[in-house]
């Protein structure tokens, strides 16, 4: 059977934040009205700032999806070419899966149900599992001559990094204008821009230095007690992303390892 699933309840600040979302996704282009067997739920989840994140659940749909094997970078390995860098800046590309068109004739798969009617994407929408392998493949085809030379991409993020100020500026007008004509824009709030101390995916870059993001440290050491198996490996997913700043770590979090399984 064709994946479906069922019609979320909305509050009213989340019915006046879909008839926004939906009124302005038809104005430009995002979304058009649809008659698709599928229908997956439509739903918000608040950010941190409280407004509130259109959603949909695409669980059904992504289970009978074949998966595009195109890896993501290794975090890992991401921050060695940027070990001799004094000078950053951090770009934030600005609705980026938008900016991804869904293949014509394959809308209809994208289709969701709300309280206004049935929906389908012309572009690439949150939530699809490929999504984060087809824009990887995406920036990297575009950008894929600077990276590790000057650039470093995790997605819709990129770090460009040099040894000096001039040498940063020169970096910073070519993959501005390599964005620009290949028509991916930044949001330049979000964007950093020559400086000296960077946070990039959960880390804190100064002159080649490398240490744990303070807010995510705080969030580990305020992290409330796990009192399921589910909740303990959370945790210890979570805890594991800094393992390289915590000494004799596999032996340290051992005891808890084996709750896990």
């Amino acid at each position: 059977p064709l994946p479906t699933s069922r019609l979320y309840s909305l509050s009213k600040p989340e019915q006046d934040s879909m008839r926004q979302y939906i009124h302005e996704a038809l104005t430009n282009g995002i979304i058009r009205p649809s008659t698709s067997p599928l229908g997956a739920g439509f739903f918000f989840v608040a950010k941190k700032d409280g407004s509130l994140r259109p959603c949909i659940d695409y669980r059904g749909l992504n289970q009978i999806t074949v998966k595009d094997k195109y890896p993501l970078p290794l975090l890992s390995s991401t921050f060695e070419p940027v070990q001799d860098a004094t000078v950053f800046t951090r770009l934030d590309l600005r609705n980026a899966y938008h900016l991804v068109r869904v293949r014509q004739g394959d809308e209809w798969k994208t289709a969701f149900k709300t309280p206004l009617g049935h929906f389908e994407y012309l572009v690439m929408p949150f939530g699809l599992t490929n999504a984060p392998a087809v824009f990887q493949r995406l920036v990297n085809s575009v950008l894929g001559d600077y990276i590790n030379d000057f650039v470093t991409v995790y997605l819709d993020d990129i770090l460009i990094f040099s040894r000096s100020l001039a040498q940063h500026k020169r970096h910073v007008r070519l993959v501005l204008q390599w964005l620009l004509e290949n028509r991916l824009f930044v949001k330049a709030e979000k964007c950093e821009f020559h400086v000296s101390v960077v946070k990039f995916l959960g880390f804190v870059l100064e002159s080649g230095r490398l240490r744990a993001d303070p807010d995510k440290v705080q969030a580990v050491t305020e992290w409330p007690t796990p009192t399921t198996r589910k909740q303990l490996q959370r945790f210890l997913g979570f805890a594991n992303f800094y393992r390289r700043f915590i000494r004799n770590y596999s032996q340290t979090t051992a005891p808890l390892t084996a709750l896990t399984s």
